[in-house]
C-alpha cells in the first residue's frame, strides 16, 4: 500500500471521527493566541487555558501585558511547565509586537519566528488559526500518529513529516487535517491506551 493510499484511509477515518475539529486554545485577540501557542509547548492546551483565561481577562491589552513585571507573569503561569522561560517569552512577545510591529501580529512566517518562543510549528499554527493561511504544523500527536501508521520514520524530524504530509494531502485540506490529526492523537490514538479495538486503521498500524 502506498503512502497516498494510507493517507486516503486516514483522512476518511478522521473525517468520520472529527468533522469539525478546531483549535482548543482560549483566546479573544490574535496576540493572545500567539502567547497561548508559545505556552503550550510541552504541556496541554487544557493546562494553558487555565492560566490564560484569568491572565487575558485581567490584562486585556498588549500594553497591559507588557507592563506586568516578570515576577507577576511567573506567578500567573507557574502551574505550567517551564514557566520561568515562558514568562520571559511573554515579556518578549508583547514588547516586540509593540516596538517592532506597531502592536499588529505579522502573518509572515519568518517574521512570526522572530517572536520569542515561536518556532516553525508555532508560526504555522498561528497562520492557520488567525490568518487562515494553509499550513500543516506538526506536533507530538501528529509525530506519533504518522509513525504508527507508517507515513513517517522514527528518524524523521517534525519538518520532514510536515513536508511529507503536504505532498500527500491537498493544500485546501491542510488546516482541517492539522486539527483532525491533533484530535485523533489527543482523544483516540493516544500515547497510552490508544483505542485500537475501535480503529479502522489497524491494518496499516505498527503499534
Amino acid at each position: 500500500m502506498t503512502n497516498k493510499d494510507k493517507i486516503n484511509l486516514i483522512l476518511d477515518f478522521v473525517d468520520s471521527l472529527f468533522p469539525d475539529a478546531k483549535c482548543e486554545l482560549f483566546y479573544n485577540r490574535d496576540y493572545e493566541l500567539a502567547i497561548a501557542v508559545m505556552l503550550s509547548a510541552q504541556t496541554t492546551d487544557k493546562a494553558v487555558n487555565l492560566v490564560t483565561k484569568p491572565l487575558f481577562s485581567t490584562h486585556n491589552s498588549l500594553k497591559s501585558l507588557d507592563e506586568m513585571s516578570l515576577e507577576e507573569i511567573e506567578e500567573s503561569i507557574k502551574s505550567i511547565g517551564l514557566y520561568k522561560n515562558k514568562a520571559n517569552n511573554i515579556k518578549g512577545i508583547t514588547h516586540k509586537l509593540l516596538t517592532d510591529f506597531s502592536g499588529v501580529l505579522p502573518s509572515d512566517k519568518d517574521l512570526l519566528q522572530t517572536l520569542p518562543g515561536i518556532g516553525n510549528k508555532s508560526a504555522g499554527v498561528i497562520r492557520c488559526e488567525i490568518f487562515k493561511i494553509p499550513d500543516l504544523p506538526v506536533d507530538t500527536h501528529i509525530i506519533r500518529i504518522t509513525n504508527r501508521l507508517g507515513i513517517a520514520k522514527s528518524s524523521d524530524s517534525p519538518l520532514d513529516i510536515e513536508l511529507k504530509l503536504k505532498r500527500l494531502i491537498p493544500k485546501e485540506r491542510w488546516i482541517k487535517t492539522h486539527h483532525q490529526l491533533i484530535h485523533f492523537g489527543r482523544y483516540f490514538c493516544t500515547a497510552k491506551k490508544p483505542r485500537c479495538e475501535a480503529c479502522k486503521l489497524r491494518d496499516i498500524c505498527k503499534n
